[in-house]
C-alpha cells in the first residue's frame, strides 16, 4: 500500500483519522439540534429539518468548521456545548501505536486539520496526543479549508514539503480529492470513521480501517 522509504512528511487528519468521528457526527446531528429545539421550542423532528439544508450548504466551506460562525447563526454557544460533552471524545483503535512508530522514525509528521482552534484545543487536552507531532496546522489559520486548493498552495509555501514524498490520510474523500488533485502522491482512505457504524465502501483510493494495515511496514 505504501513504500515508507519514499516517505519523508506524514499528514495525519483529526476528526475520523485520529479521532473517533461519533462524537462530531452525535454533536451536530442530535446534541446541537435537541439544544435548538430547546432553544425556539421545537420537536427534534423539526429543529432538524431547519437545521440540515443550513449544515449541508456550507459543506467544505471554512465555515462549515467555524464554530464562532454557527454560533452567531443558532444562537448557541457551540464551544461550550462541545465542552459539555467533551467526555465522548475518543481516539480511535491503534492511533498510539502507530503515532509511536511515526515517532520512532525519521518522518516529519503533521497533524492537519479542518477543526476550528477551540475544537482543535479541546480535543488534543482530551485525546493527549499533541506531543506525536512536529507541527499541528490548522485550516482556519492559513484561512481556507482543505477542500480548497489555496489551503494546499498556502501550506506547502509555509513549511516546504515535497508532493512526491508525502502521505495524506484523511477520511474526507473530498479532501482526498482536493489533495490528489494538487499533486500529492500517496493517499490513504479510513474506511472506518466512526466507530458506531459500519465501514465505508471506498474504491478510489488504498482504504484502512484501523492503522494496524500499516504498522508491520512502518
Amino acid at each position: 500500500m505504501l513504500d515508507w522509504n519514499r516517505i519523508e512528511t506524514v499528514f495525519l487528519d483529526m476528526d475520523g483519522t485520529l479521532l473517533d468521528l461519533n462524537f462530531d457526527n452525535h454533536f451536530w446531528l442530535e446534541f446541537v439540534p435537541q439544544r435548538y429545539a430547546d432553544l425556539h421550542g421545537l420537536s427534534l423532528i423539526e429543529s432538524k429539518k431547519i437545521l440540515q439544508p443550513l449544515f449541508k450548504n456550507m459543506e467544505g466551506k471554512l465555515e462549515w468548521y467555524c464554530l464562532d460562525y454557527w454560533s452567531e447563526q443558532l444562537n448557541l454557544n457551540i464551544a461550550g456545548l462541545k465542552a459539555e460533552i467533551a467526555g465522548l471524545i475518543s481516539v480511535l483503535p491503534h492511533v498510539s501505536d502507530f503515532l509511536t512508530a511515526l515517532q520512532n522514525s525519521n518522518k516529519r509528521v503533521f497533524l492537519v486539520t479542518n477543526a476550528h482552534p477551540d475544537s482543535l484545543s479541546l480535543k488534543m487536552e482530551h485525546s493527549c496526543l499533541h506531543s506525536f507531532f512536529d507541527e499541528i496546522v490548522c485550516s482556519h489559520t492559513l484561512g481556507f479549508a482543505k477542500e480548497n486548493q489555496q489551503f494546499w498552495s498556502s501550506f506547502q509555501q509555509q513549511y516546504h514539503w515535497q508532493t512526491d514524498s508525502s502521505v495524506m490520510i484523511d477520511d474526507s474523500l473530498a479532501v482526498l480529492n482536493s489533495a490528489e488533485r494538487f499533486g500529492i502522491e500517496h493517499l490513504i482512505a479510513m474506511n472506518k470513521p466512526d466507530s458506531q457504524q459500519d465501514s465505508k465502501n471506498i474504491t478510489q483510493y488504498p482504504a484502512i480501517q484501523d492503522f494496524r494495515a500499516l504498522l508491520p511496514i512502518l
